[in-house]
């Protein structure tokens, strides 16, 4: 009966097109992986701050789970429901822009915003937001600021946490913080938009932001090197970062595994060098000015490589064709591996000159349990966060029983040598316990106890990042 009357509430707010049971709500309701997930009571699609605020009170009221969710590419199950009969919170009917500010450098959306689309809406202002990644045609910006996403631009920019000046948020009971300050120092107490820059939904519902923006890049230098081993990356990274400096945008690195796995599965994706190699370095130089001479720089790097025995084989490319597909060669490593079949997802981040060193030993690591596993590590080499993703051999049934201790063991290693388990995903569902093996007893007690003071009946996402309460 409880259930009946909040459902009978929620469409009473929402009206028939913003609150979905069924089939409709049930193919949302399992995440990308097809891991994680329960039926919802149903899909709540509000279109304004104010149903928000509606739907998270009627459930807060009824002790009711809710859980938010943007583009649901989240990696590790914090965008569905742990728990059967809650609600999901789909923001994706909330898509609009604001007006650019080119000068002050800023640009006001809601959190259903699509990360595409955002660039596609600033390009004829001349502006860019400097966020790039793989998902970037489902994922949304509410989604992306509850992640804290980082993407391949970073090291330059930042994560989202850095690029977001003001934010607006509906708290677990219902009631509305608005800070939409366009500002860049506002020192007035706590920085309270960093605690939800990352929460993963828990603390609250992100409805609108102030975004960062940059001057569009008038001139780019993309090349795609062969490179003979880890340490050879690492090296040809120092020395990239060292004389590219600020115009250095793009710096990101695959392996020989996930080039195969992608030119195998996903269509259209092209391999421009004329050799193979166990490695390849992604780089790519930006400037706003169109009198720097971007060429150059990249032209004496690769000579440099070439001479030094880092780069084996490269090629630069010569129009913004060519340039796309270089990047799609690395923005499809993900889906080629998850087109491959069962596989084993980390993401983790150790210091950049222990990189090679991290490489080796986790190849050990993995190997010394599952012999014949095929290990595909890339990510973002200026700033050593690597996905470090594992397939079984072709037609490995055993794989998922032989290899259930893996994340714990590779996320173990990178903390060892300095690193995170947890570089850019977050934590959801998925790595909870990961969490609470690796981390101090008193940071995980602060989080909780966080958790607790903004939502202490726990309605708002419960089981993503922390279970349970501070005691």
């Amino acid at each position: 009966m409880m259930t009946d009357d909040v459902a009978r509430k929620l469409i009473e707010c929402l009206g028939p097109k913003g609150w979905l049971t069924g089939d409709q709500a049930i193919s949302a309701s399992r995440d990308w992986l097809d891991r994680h997930g329960m039926p919802p009571l149903g899909l709540a699609r509000p279109v304004s701050t104010e149903e928000v605020q509606a739907v998270v009170a009627i459930c807060h009221d009824a002790g009711l789970a809710v859980t938010p969710q943007g583009g649901n590419t989240s990696l590790c199950g914090a965008a569905v429901s742990g728990v059967a009969g809650g609600v999901l919170l789909s923001l994706s009917r909330m898509t609009t822009i604001g007006r650019p500010d080119p000068v002050g450098d800023s640009i006001e959306v809601e959190a259903g915003v699509v990360l595409s689309n955002l660039h596609a809406a600033l390009e004829p202002h001349g502006q860019t937001f400097p966020m790039h990644l793989g998902a970037e045609g489902s994922a949304q910006i509410g989604g992306l600021i509850a992640t804290n996403a980082g993407g391949s631009h970073a090291f330059r920019y930042g994560s989202m946490q850095d690029l977001v000046l003001g934010l607006e948020v509906v708290l677990p009971d219902g009631r509305l913080w608005s800070a939409l300050r366009g500002v860049r120092k506002d020192n007035s107490g706590y920085q309270l938009k960093r605690l939800f820059c990352g929460s993963e939904g828990t603390l609250g519902v992100v409805t609108r932001a102030v975004l960062k923006t940059f001057p569009s890049a008038k001139r780019r230098a993309t090349a795609l090197l062969a490179v003979p081993d880890a340490d050879a990356v690492v090296r040809l990274g120092a020395r990239i970062r060292a004389e590219a400096g600020e115009f250095l945008s793009g710096l990101e690195f695959m392996s020989e595994c996930g080039v195969e796995l992608a030119l195998r599965h996903v269509t259209d994706v092209v391999f421009p060098l004329e050799s193979r190699s166990a490695f390849y370095v992604l780089v790519e130089l930006s400037s706003s000015s169109a009198l720097v001479p971007l060429d150059d720089i990249l032209e004496a790097l690769l000579t440099e490589g070439f001479e030094t025995g880092l780069v084996l084989d490269g090629v630069i490319a010569l129009n913004e064709s060519q340039r796309q597909q270089m990047w799609r060669l690395r923005e499809e490593q993900p889906e080629g591996q998850r087109l491959e079949g069962p596989q084993l997802k980390h993401d983790i981040s150790v210091p950049l000159a222990r990189l090679a060193e991290f490489l080796s030993r986790a190849e050990g690591v993995c190997h010394g349990i599952a012999p014949s596993t095929r290990i595909n590590p890339f990510g973002h080499l200026a700033d050593g966060n690597v996905h470090y993703n594992i397939s079984p051999p072709a037609g490995d049934r055993e794989f998922a029983e032989a290899t259930h201790d893996l994340p714990m063991l590779v996320g173990a290693l990178a903390e060892s040598m300095g690193g995170s388990f947890a570089a850019e995903h977050g934590l959801g569902r998925s790595k909870i316990a990961i969490a609470d093996a690796l981390r101090p007893p008193v940071e995980r007690d602060l989080m909780a106890r966080i958790k607790g003071a903004l939502d202490p009946r726990a309605t708002l996402n419960p089981g993503v990042i922390i279970v349970g309460r501070a005691q």
